[in-house]
């Protein structure tokens, strides 16, 4: 008995074994049976196999276009059918006298299981529904971000190239309202100190420095610069000597600030533009002596095109500048005068999430020059030296910074938005001329708008700087 049990274990042993080299396609997935005189459809995976067994022998089959299925014969019940190329074609199987048992549409789409599997690993949270369309692949569902769309698109494509339709939407917030802060400021300090003599013995010039070298005027006085300040003259007469001395002593000091913040909002993935200032006109010299006019843009620009790449993280795409008219650098040739432009400009791409921050670009410059002119030798001497010397020095420092801020915002209700024209009404006549009155009684307003509306222009505004 135990030899039995040994032997019938070793029989099953080599069975089981022998199993996948049977003449059964190993590529064969599903099973159909075919029933005589009804017609049927047969679907088939691309570059996969399907096996089809016929409830009656079949003696001769055929198929309508071999370039979409490829057959063989198994036996005189069971057919090979292997998907080559999606579309649709007929599989024909007759009996040994010619009639028709049966006509079967094998329908060859794209392989999906492996592709579902393949996104499902890629983009695992995402509501993707996929189905076949003929030769091709239907993509449905919401998808959190367009590039996450686009991956999915991407992987398609390599499934069913060309024959991809998108019936997908993004969804969550794709709105950025972008805020930026372009900030300068601007300090200088210049000082000076300057001798000027003349020493004279009957009008015979002995010495002269500085404004006393120039040709006097008619009644024998000299110019000063019209932009000097803190001068003093003094004339001393010793016999036949008479000495005239000009000192100046002047430090000035001064600061700018500017400060910008344009605001705009746009859809992810669109250009949005903004220009808060105006144009200024240039003559261009054209053939033939004709002069034509370019207008050049100033102020504060802003242009940028956000993306909204997964979830709150925010691709930024943008380019900010504020100009503004410079006189003092500008082009004269004493009939045309066009002015310059100072301008401070920055572009780039960074990413950042809903409500960060980013300092793109910043800017420190200190410029330092000081000038020291004197007498010879008689500039050299101490303490008296001072008088036959002149020095001054200018210094001025600026630094630059621009921030932004980028923020997924939705659309809200009219009645929620404040205007800055709703803090302001235009006064009657009888507030005006007997009140006294430059603005008129505005009413009161319920909600945000109306939280938004309570501050009006009284009391201190402004910034005070140490």
């Amino acid at each position: 008995m135990t030899m039995k049990r040994l032997f019938g274990a070793a029989l099953l042993g080599v069975a089981i074994g022998i199993m996948p080299f049977v003449a059964t396609p190993s590529n064969a997935e599903t099973l159909r049976v075919v029933r005589s005189g009804t017609s049927s459809t047969l679907g088939v995976p691309m570059n996969r196999a399907v096996v089809v067994e016929s409830d009656v022998p079949f003696a001769e089959l055929s198929i309508a276009n071999p370039a979409i299925a490829d057959i063989s014969s198994l036996s005189d019940r069971t057919i090979y059918v292997l998907g080559k190329s999606p579309g649709l074609t007929t599989l024909t199987l007759l009996d040994a006298t010619g009639k028709l048992i049966t006509n079967v549409e094998v329908r060859v789409a794209p392989d999906l299981s492996e592709f579902k599997e393949r996104l499902q690993q890629i983009l695992p949270n995402e509501k993707i529904e996929i189905r076949s369309a003929n030769d091709g692949i239907v993509m449905s569902g919401t998808v959190s971000s367009a590039q996450k769309l686009q991956r999915a698109l991407d992987l398609a494509e390599r499934y069913a190239p060309e024959r991809v339709s998108n019936l997908m939407v993004v969804g969550g917030v794709q709105q950025v309202t972008l805020k930026v802060r372009f900030a300068e400021m601007q300090r200088s300090v210049s000082k000076a100190l300057t001798t000027d003599f003349n020493i004279t013995n009957n009008d015979d010039i002995t010495l002269r420095t500085g404004i006393f070298n120039q040709r006097p005027n008619d009644d024998g006085t000299r110019n000063l610069d019209p932009n000097s300040r803190g001068a003093g003259f003094f004339n001393l007469s010793a016999g036949a000597f008479e000495i005239n001395l000009l000192l100046q002593a002047l430090e000035t000091k001064g600061v700018v600030r500017t400060l910008a913040e344009p605001n705009l909002t746009a859809l992810s993935g669109q250009e949005a533009k903004f220009l808060a200032g105006g144009e200024y006109p240039i003559p261009v010299a054209q053939e033939e002596g004709t002069i034509s006019v370019e207008f050049k843009p100033f102020g504060v620009e802003l242009n940028f095109i956000p993306r909204v790449i997964d979830g709150d993280l925010i691709n930024l795409e943008l380019a900010t500048a504020v100009s503004a008219l410079d006189t003092a650098n500008g082009f004269s040739d004493g009939t045309l005068n066009i002015a310059a432009f100072s301008r401070r400009e920055t572009s780039t791409t960074v990413e950042l999430r809903d409500g960060e921050s980013f300092a793109i670009s910043g800017l420190l410059q200190d410029d330092f020059l000081d000038n020291n002119s004197q007498v010879p030798w008689l500039g050299d001497v101490p303490v008296l030296g001072t008088l036959f010397r002149s020095a001054d020095y200018e210094r001025s420092q600026s630094e630059l910074v621009v921030i932004v801020t980028a923020h997924l915002v939705t659309p809200t209700r009219g009645e929620a938005l404040a205007l800055p024209t709703d803090r302001v009404k235009l006064p009657t006549e009888q507030e005006l001329f007997l009140l006294g009155h430059t603005t008129g009684n505005v009413k009161k307003q319920r909600g945000a708008a109306g939280e938004v509306a309570k501050h009006d222009f009284s009391g201190s505004y402004g910034y005070v700087m140490d």
